[in-house]
């Protein structure tokens, strides 16, 4: 900007110095006029008018020049203008876009310290890996062991069910054999029985049990074997001792002698306190008489109590408790 006013000036100081110039030409003409002809007058006269034109062309060439600097001056001010306005948006966008690296900075170091913790920790991984590795390595070891171990036994087990499987067919086939022996001789038992006891009132034959009524063997409330009921269980005994004497050693049996109450309660004013006691008495009566006066063995004998607990006939009828009122004899297995 400087400059252009110093081109304007220039042009402008040349501008006065050619008027200067050409006033003192003026001057001097017409000082000389007087001393000059006519024709030397019209030449100076023409070559003054010529340099007076030449002075006002150079003076028009030097306006056209300077305004077209001028105008120049005023294209580069705007230029300058611009390019001032470019440079501050260049700077804002500079500035922008250094604030912006800035932040990509920040992230970039974070990241860098996120991927630096991701390779340690994979580092890590890749360690608890490999160990996860070598101990998966002994863990299937160990299973592939315990496997074969397991296999072994399976095999060891599966000989020693299958011998016992044959054992126990054989055991089976043994027990259906006694079974269906012991079943002749009970037969046989309940059948002398039968032959022996009769028809007789109080004794009856219910499935494979012989049963007589508490009545016939003992006194109302009393666990002690009457008179009449010791000949009962005589002719029971001598048959038994009859029957046990044919029944092979192997076969495993026991006479079973159960005591049945009715429902009515006891005064509790005797010896035992309820039904249950009182059965149960009964039923030990029968086995001791037949263990200690008949001479039937003890392992062969079994006494149990049931009170009112198992009926055979439920009805609230003297009847049906004169029935529930009884001891059963039994051949079964041990």
């Amino acid at each position: 900007m400087t400059l252009a006013l110093e081109a304007q000036r220039q042009e402008a100081e040349d501008t006065l110095t050619l008027l200067a110039a050409a006033q003192a030409a003026k001057a001097e003409l017409e000082r000389q006029f007087g001393e000059l002809n006519a024709e030397e007058l019209k030449a100076q006269l023409q070559a003054a008018l010529e340099a007076q034109t030449q002075a006002q062309e150079d003076a028009a060439a030097q306006r056209s020049l300077a305004e077209e600097r001028a105008a120049l001056l005023a294209v580069a001010r705007d230029t300058i203008a611009s390019e001032q306005e470019i440079s501050t948006e260049a700077q804002r966008q500079t500035a922008l876009l250094n604030q912006q690296m800035a932040a990509l900075r920040g992230q970039l170091g974070s990241l860098q310290a996120l991927l630096d913790d991701y390779e340690e920790r994979n580092e890590a991984a890749e360690v608890q890996i490999q160990t996860l590795g070598q101990d998966l390595n002994a863990a299937l070891a160990r299973a592939a062991s315990e496997e074969r171990r397991r296999r072994l036994l399976e095999e060891a087990e599966r000989i020693r069910l299958e011998a016992e499987a044959e054992a126990l067919a054989g055991q089976n086939q043994e027990l259906t054999a006694q079974a269906e022996d012991l079943q002749r001789y009970r037969s046989e038992f309940f059948g002398r029985l039968r032959d022996v006891l009769g028809d007789q009132e109080g004794v009856r034959i219910e499935g494979d049990r012989f049963v007589f009524s508490s009545e016939v063997l003992f006194d109302t409330g009393s666990a002690v074997l009457s008179a009449e009921g010791r000949q009962e269980v005589a002719k029971v005994a001598n048959i038994l001792r009859t029957v046990a004497a044919e029944i092979p050693e192997g076969l495993n049996w026991v006479i079973r002698v159960d005591g049945h109450t009715d429902n009515v309660p006891l005064g509790g004013a005797g010896r035992y306190r309820d039904n249950w006691e009182l059965s149960q008495g009964r039923a030990l009566s029968v086995v001791r008489y037949m263990v200690d006066a008949l001479g039937i063995p003890p392992s062969r004998l079994a006494a149990n109590g049931f009170g009112e607990f198992q009926p055979v006939n439920p009805a609230d009828t003297p009847e049906a408790r004169a029935q529930n009122r009884r001891i059963e004899l039994k051949l079964t297995e041990r």
